[in-house]
Order: structure tokens, then C-alpha cells, then sequence
């Protein structure tokens, strides 16, 4: 028996979710903005080829990050769509290619609220806020009634297309985690205040997703174990979200960390070297049945062989080290020890890391990640010069 006989079949196990669907193995392409739609919300042949990638490359499941139901409030102009816009047999093509070789499929869905991006959109969130750097308006309370059914006919409509689950986003400072964040929500209204009613609007986003979809279709949600900035959300806090998450019909929930509130370090940002939230995955082991997958951190073979096996986590969620190596699944379920090399960066300027590794997703969509090397100011010049041209077409499109 060789030294990774066991730590082998940690990572390569099933995991069948409570609604009886099986994720073939324990690590998941967590979902990240990758900005390839083609400003009408459709996918572009690089955003099916790098799905396909990650899919070929042994994944058990791709999210895609940030896909919108409502497109007035985005978080980029690169952003798929599920609704009357959406280009069905495109939306098909990429389904079909991000499946291969029994990988999974799962849309994010999204809401920017208030950190919807300005260039098209007018920024609203929980409540009515103007500092230096958020601007944005306040929800009606029916506008925030609207919201489970906006966020159940997006999953109705991703179950019709054919794909294999959904993935409701409540972290990182988007819509839902707005909800949950005081530094968001200062609403005196049943939406405001105790925690309790700050995650109303989530689990009733929750109960509508699972009544649209049914009893067998999975249903994840990302959730912060903390906003990582005084004022924020709270572990403690965290920990409720995840007790009342519990009682609901659920799949997966996400760690993640951060918001993009001002001042708030980077949501890929953490503590020390490992990986950054199983303290926290950990404590919520103790108050929920239901699967876990953390986000965040994980750069190599050991962090991610050791969370599972140490029961911290049912699922890795792998962002940036798949950017760096999309077919690194395959080499970890193997027990192998190769590891991405995560470049360094000196000098990092505002948005740079974001835009240098947004732009190399691209590569691999195109199939030349080996020719890819741009510094940060070039990557930085080439993703804003993307996202203008594709703003010209999001307003054509859809305002």
C-alpha cells in the first residue's frame, strides 16, 4: 500500500446531496466572475471551451459566477443571463461542453444590489447609502418582495436549459449578502435589524428556489462566514445563517469570506497560508446536516486532502489555483503532489491581480495559456477595454 492509498480516496470519493443527486468527486471549480459572456448575456465559444477545460480536466462541478436574472443590476457587462434575452441553443452548447466526462454544471445566481456595475445600472441595495466609494439607492419593500420569485423563475429557467443545479449567492457583499451585512442593511423594517430578520429575504429567496425547482434538482448557496471588517457581518452571526439555512431545504452551502464593501480587504484575501475559513467550517459542522464546501485559500494538494479527511469540509471549492491549471483535478485525485505556482506580485495595483487572472481565464478559453504573460497594468488596460466594449452592447441590449 503506497503512502497515498487513503488521502487518494478522501478526494476522489462520492458525495451524494440530500436531494440524491452524486457529485463524482469532493472538488468543485467554485464560482468566480470570469467576465467571457458577450454583453448580451449569452456565452462566447472561449467561455464554453474554458468550461470545458475545467470538465475535461476532472472537476465534479463548475459554478458559473455571477448570472443574473434581472439584467439591470449586474456585476460586470461580461455576465451571462437567464431570461427572455437568453439565447437557448447557445445557452445548450456550453452546458453540453461543460459536462463532459460526468462533470456537473451549476449556474451562481446573482445580484449585484448595490454594487451594481454603474457604467449600466443604477445601484440599489438594502438600504440607501452615499460614502466615498458605495453609492446607491434604497429597495421599496416591494422590491424586495419581488425578489424569491425573480430568483425562482432564473432557476426554473437553468433547470429547463439543462443545467444540473444552482447556486444562490449570498456572499461577498452582492444583494443577499447586503441582506446580512449591517454595514448594508440599515433597514428598521421586518428586513432589518436582528439577524434573524436580515436573513428573511434569503431563506424566502431559498424556499422559492427549492418550490420552482423541485425536491431532486440541487440547490447551493454561497454564505460569508464573516464580512472581514468591523461593523460587518459577524461569525456569530454567521453561524445563525447556517442554523437557519438548516432547517430549510438546501444542498450545499459555501464558506466564502469578505465583502467589497469600502475599505474591506479583498475577498480572496485571507489569513496565513492555508486555507483561509475551516476554523469557521468547522464550528458550522457542529449546527448543520447539510454538505459543506469551503472557498478560499486552497493552494495545494495537502490543504485540500487534510479538510476532508479531517472532516472540516465535505467539498473544496478551487478558484484561482484552477486558473493556473485547469486540469489540476485530475493530478489531485490521483494523490499527486503537483501544485499550481501561484505567481507574486509586487506593487499590486487596485484590480490588478483580479484583471491579470480574469484575462488569463481567457487564455485558457482560446486554448493559449502558455503564451500568456502580460504584467498587471497591460492585463489591467486589456480587461477595462473589454468590459467598455461589451457595456456598448449590455445598453443596446438590455436598457
Amino acid at each position: 500500500m503506497n503512502e497515498h492509498s487513503n488521502s487518494d480516496s478522501v478526494l476522489a470519493q462520492p458525495l451524494e446531496l440530500p436531494c440524491g443527486t452524486v457529485l463524482k468527486n469532493r472538488l468543485v471549480k467554485s464560482p468566480m466572475s470570469d467576465s467571457l459572456g458577450n454583453g448580451e448575456g449569452n456565452p462566447t465559444e472561449a467561455q464554453n471551451r474554458l468550461y470545458e477545460r475545467w470538465a475535461e480536466g476532472g472537476i465534479a462541478v463548475s459554478m458559473i459566477g455571477e448570472v443574473q436574472g434581472d439584467p439591470r443590476f449586474p456585476e460586470r457587462p461580461g455576465n451571462l443571463v437567464l431570461g427572455e434575452h437568453t439565447d437557448h441553443l447557445a445557452m445548450q452548447a456550453l452546458i453540453r461542453r461543460a459536462t463532459v466526462n460526468g462533470a456537473q454544471l451549476w449556474p451562481q445566481l446573482g445580484h449585484a444590489g448595490a454594487l451594481s456595475y454603474q457604467p449600466i445600472s443604477y445601484p440599489k441595495g438594502p438600504s440607501s447609502l452615499s460614502i466615498e466609494g458605495l453609492k446607491c439607492a434604497g429597495m421599496t419593500r416591494d422590491e424586495i418582495r419581488q425578489l424569491p420569485d425573480m430568483y425562482a423563475a432564473t432557476a426554473r429557467h437553468a433547470k429547463t436549459l439543462g443545467f444540473s443545479g444552482v447556486h444562490v449567492h449570498a456572499g461577498h457583499g452582492f444583494l443577499l449578502s447586503q441582506f446580512l451585512s449591517p454595514l448594508f442593511n440599515r433597514r428598521n423594517d421586518e428586513y432589518g435589524g436582528s439577524i434573524l430578520a436580515r436573513c428573511r429575504i434569503v431563506l424566502e429567496v431559498i424556499d422559492a428556489v427549492r418550490a420552482a425547482v423541485g425536491p431532486s434538482f440541487p440547490v447551493g448557496i454561497r454564505i460569508n462566514s464573516s464580512d472581514k471588517l468591523h461593523g460587518g457581518l459577524t461569525e456569530a452571526d454567521a453561524a445563525e445563517v447556517v442554523r437557519l439555512l438548516d432547517q430549510r431545504s438546501i444542498d450545499l452551502i459555501d464558506v466564502s469570506g469578505g465583502t467589497y464593501f469600502p475599505g474591506a480587504p479583498a475577498s480572496s484575501e485571507g489569513s496565513g497560508r492555508g486555507p483561509y475559513f475551516l476554523d469557521f467550517a468547522r464550528r458550522a459542522k457542529d449546527i448543520t446536516k447539510v454538505p459543506l464546501m469551503v472557498t478560499g485559500g486552497f493552494k495545494t494538494y495537502e490543504h485540500a486532502r487534510a479538510a476532508v479527511a479531517d472532516g472540516a469540509t465535505d467539498v473544496v471549492g478551487l478558484g484561482r489555483a484552477l486558473v493556473l491549471d485547469p486540469g489540476l483535478a485530475t493530478a489531485w485525485l490521483a494523490g499527486g503532489t503537483h501544485n499550481p505556482d501561484f505567481p507574486r506580485f509586487e506593487s499590486a495595483p487596485a484590480g490588478g491581480i483580479t484583471a491579470w487572472y480574469t484575462m488569463r481565464l481567457s487564455a485558457i478559453g482560446e486554448d493559449r495559456e502558455h503564451e500568456f504573460a502580460p504584467d498587471l497594468p497591460s492585463a489591467i488596460r486589456a480587461y477595462e477595454e473589454r468590459d467598455a466594449r461589451r457595456c456598448i452592447t449590455w445598453r443596446k441590449r438590455f436598457l
